[in-house]
């Protein structure tokens, strides 16, 4: 099963990623633009996602994705860990949200 460990490790795999500590949990940038946190018990993690696709995405796949009732105005969601297949669907989510925050032309080389 994956881990916040398996988030940290393909996190910092992606071009020039940078972890740092915000609101007591880690939270990486790229370009210094925040596109993935590891919040409270380390079981998901939230990356971003445009509200529009967001909304599809839950629908769909509601065991893997949400967004608390806090962070409903924001471009985020949450996945839960224990619901992705592998590291391969993990590294997909992550590289979507690495491209939303990534300058163009960094975002173009991968």
């Amino acid at each position: 099963m994956l881990d916040a460990e398996d988030v940290r490790r393909i996190a910092l795999s992606l071009p020039q990623v940078a972890e740092k500590q915000r609101w007591g949990h880690p939270t990486f940038d790229v370009a210094g633009r925040m596109f993935l946190t590891v919040p409270d018990d380390q079981t998901s993690f939230a990356v971003r996602c445009p509200r529009l696709e967001r909304e599809e995405l839950i629908a769909a796949e509601p065991d893997k994705f949400w967004v608390p009732s806090h962070e409903a105005g924001s471009s985020w969601v949450r996945a839960r860990l224990a619901a992705l297949e592998d590291a391969d669907e993990l590294r997909d989510i992550l590289l979507d949200s690495w491209r939303q925050s990534a300058p163009e032309a960094l975002a173009a080389e991968i």
